[in-house]
């Protein structure tokens, strides 16, 4: 039996042996101490933190003293938008959050927690690309909201935001700037400082570290306030005995992706762009979303049309084929990306897009895998969708004839 093939790296990375080696000494040799403690054991776990600070920093262009651990992205958004709505109130500005359309659930969900404690959420629009509207985000500074996030690289569709006239104008402006880097690190260029971020997002199991640890870049220590309160530990920003293993398996991990980011941009942007081509040519009717944008290397987002996502990715895994979707399923209904949504695609054909995402492991036998598997899913696919519909048909016209010939009185279009 062959082995899978896993292109889902956008979901998670498996630990690199390396950050396993760096993070070991901190669970088990002499450097386990509570880095709060004054004896070895304690200083040895608290070098162990100022080390990953350090190559944290070096990897994003931020600086030692404002890398601030996190027990990962999530945190790290909620800290930087609900902390930056509560230093705004608590100076007795507007309590205001203004997200783009497409940022990742934890940023909207963030900016809608600011509605609960009294504050309000702005979205702004993005165009066919899935980039920004300049003219909202001017309209929203005219505001003076307690801060502006926008995403660096979308974790759907993998487009690049124009981050840096985002970050000028919110300088310009006098207002708050947090970016979700979550998969911009290792992938495309990070500077923090040289983009004006306040606040910049990371988190540790995108790039080989595990999962259970993040960072929030703070540029400026009064643009947050905490969320969690406790001994005062992280400049009293996030307290909290610090997960010293963790921090150091994610400061290896940013060392590395900082150090490897060109070349492995340039390999997995071929291996994006030659499965991409494959593909449409086995399915002509195929979409590569946002394929005119500027797009991060290792992100491949595709829509077939007449096809379920959900049946996609089921169909895949049985054949060996690790991917995800954008959809997401309430109430026993597949709904489609809000991601998509926003940006335009029909919902028919926002069913049926799926992710490929790509990272250091995969190989050109993986896009063969992929493509000579693909083809014959979406055919078993939509065959299937196919007969089902043909089925309900059958069923629906049954059920109208039964209760008199109507749709209404079969309970049809409510």
């Amino acid at each position: 039996m062959r082995p899978p093939v896993y292109l889902d790296y956008a979901a998670t990375t498996p630990v690199r042996p390396e950050v396993l080696e760096a993070m070991l000494p901190y669970l088990t040799a002499n450097s386990f101490g509570n880095p709060s403690s004054a004896h070895r054991f304690g200083r040895a776990a608290r070098a162990g933190i100022e080390m990953a600070r350090r190559q944290v920093a070096e990897a994003v262009g931020a600086e030692p003293n404002q890398v601030v651990f996190t027990s990962g992205g999530t945190e790290a958004d909620n800290l930087g938008i609900v902390g930056a709505a509560l230093a705004a109130r608590d100076r007795g500005a507007t309590m205001c959050a203004v997200v783009s359309a497409v940022e990742h659930k934890a940023v909207l969900a963030a900016a809608h927690a600011v509605c609960h404690l009294g504050g309000r959420e702005v979205l702004l629009p993005v165009d066919a690309g899935g980039r920004i509207d300049f003219t909202a985000l001017e309209a929203a500074l005219a505001d003076r909201p307690a801060v502006v996030s926008v995403m660096w690289v979308n974790n759907e569709t993998g487009v690049i935001q124009p981050i840096g006239e985002i970050a000028a104008r919110c300088r310009d402006a006098g207002v708050i700037f947090h970016t979700d880097a979550v998969q911009a690190l290792g992938k495309v260029p990070l500077t923090a400082n040289g983009l004006s971020c306040t606040l910049l997002t990371i988190s540790g199991h995108k790039i080989g570290a595990p999962k259970g640890i993040g960072a929030l870049i703070v540029r400026d220590r009064k643009a947050v306030e905490a969320i969690i309160h406790g001994g005062g530990q992280q400049f009293g920003i996030r307290p909290g005995t610090e997960n010293v293993a963790g921090a150091v398996a994610l400061g290896r991990a940013a060392q590395l992706a900082g150090a490897e980011q060109a070349s492995l941009a340039e390999r997995l942007c071929l291996l994006r762009d030659e499965m991409a081509a494959r593909l449409r040519r086995a399915v002509p009717d195929l979409v590569v979303i946002a394929e005119e944008s500027p797009r991060a290397p290792h992100l491949l987002s595709i829509a077939v049309p007449g096809a379920d996502s959900e049946a996609l990715l089921m169909h895949l895994d049985l054949a060996g084929i690790a991917a995800s979707s954008g959809s997401a399923c309430s109430t026993g209904a597949v709904e489609p990306s809000h991601v998509l949504l926003a940006m335009g695609v029909p919902y028919d054909l926002a069913l049926g897009a799926i992710r490929f995402s790509f990272g250091r492991e995969s190989t050109d036998d993986d896009v063969d895998r992929a493509v000579e598997v693909v083809p014959a899913v979406v055919d078993k696919v939509r065959r299937l969708a196919g007969v089902l519909g043909r089925a309900e048909g059958r069923t629906r016209g049954q059920a109208d004839h039964g209760q008199g010939g109507t749709a209404e009185a079969a309970g049809i279009g409510r």
